[in-house]
């Protein structure tokens, strides 16, 4: 073990998790901040749900906390009742978390989630649409502000579902998105604390959850307060300040990549945890899982009862626990 984390001690983050195709087997734990830290005993979510399709799947990212992966599945049901046809899911986690090859700089501890602000289809998608197809924008052009031709209620009651979940802490959107709540919500206004705005996020919003039991090495975010954040904090963000162009400065030496040394010391224990033997001892489905899956999308082809099967009764392999039945 200490050749091993010695042999990954000079390597760049991003290389050493980007590589991992299989989660570390072990008890389910984040280590570290949303953006410096690594994932064990991570499952994936199933490419396909009756509620929700995985996008992009060649990236790997469809990974995460046990309790994320419950709480995806629980937004894709709960959801429906809202009128919303299901979740087109992007990026989770890398099997085992860690700084990415490319894209997010979060998402490295298994509890960040994109959803797509785009309905599932009512079909399924085949590998090369989910590769391919973009995301709609819900702005107006170039503006700021949301197309009254794309939104509808039914987005505003999925942000609503998902921060009503205690385990979320916050929930990122295009500060468009925020005004149009800050303008249309009546009523019982908690949840929108929830709601931060940042830039980008007009085509997905993001999920982030709290610190879980059982990752006593996990470092929580401050706070979100009960402030419905409508009032200056949004205001700033519809002033030139957010998007002025950066200054040109002197040419600065290229900015070191954040070695493996970097990171909690315990993620280099994490790369060194066994992986599971195959993909699919580590996919968990609906629940209980087995016998065939019921595809709630109508006119689509049936969904693989194998997409929802529990993991095999008798292994060799410790595997992480079931996520709960959220």
């Amino acid at each position: 073990m200490i050749g091993a984390t010695n042999a990954f001690a000079d390597q760049p983050a991003k290389q050493a998790f980007g590589g991992q195709k299989l989660p570390a087997v072990a008890k389910p734990e984040s280590v570290g901040f949303y953006s410096k830290g690594c994932l064990a005993g991570g499952i994936a979510i199933p490419v396909d749900g009756p509620n929700w399709q995985v996008m992009r799947l060649s990236r790997n990212r469809r990974w995460g906390h046990p309790r994320m992966i419950a709480l995806l599945e629980r937004l894709s049901r709960e959801a429906a009742q809202d009128g919303w046809p299901g979740l087109l899911v992007g990026d989770i986690s890398q099997p085992r978390g860690g700084p990415m090859l490319s894209g997010h700089a979060s998402h490295q501890i298994g509890l960040d989630a994109d959803v797509w602000l785009t309905p599932m289809p009512k079909r399924r998608l085949s590998d090369a649409e989910r590769e391919n197809v973009s995301a709609i924008s819900v702005l107006k052009g170039d503006t700021l502000y949301v197309d009254p031709k794309i939104w509808s209620p039914a987005h505003a009651a999925l942000l609503k579902r998902a921060a009503s979940y205690p385990e979320v802490e916050r929930i990122f959107v295009h500060p468009g998105i925020k005004k149009k709540l800050c303008d249309t919500v009546t009523g019982d206004r908690s949840w929108m604390a929830k709601i931060r705005p940042y830039w980008g996020h007009h085509y997905h919003f993001h999920i982030r959850m709290s610190c879980q039991p059982g990752s006593p090495g996990c470092k929580p975010q401050a706070p979100t307060g009960r402030d419905d954040g409508c009032g200056k904090s949004l205001a700033w963000w519809f002033t030139d300040e957010p998007w002025k162009p950066a200054k040109p400065s002197t040419p600065k030496k290229p900015k070191k990549p954040a070695m493996l040394s970097d990171l909690p010391s315990a993620c280099a224990r994490i790369l060194n945890e066994p992986a599971p033997a195959s993909i699919a001892d580590v996919t968990f489905g609906l629940g209980s899982g087995g016998g065939a899956a019921t595809d709630a999308t109508p006119g689509s082809p049936p969904v693989p009862a194998a997409a929802f099967a529990a993991p095999p009764a008798a292994t060799s392999i410790p595997l992480p626990i079931p996520r709960p039945g959220n």
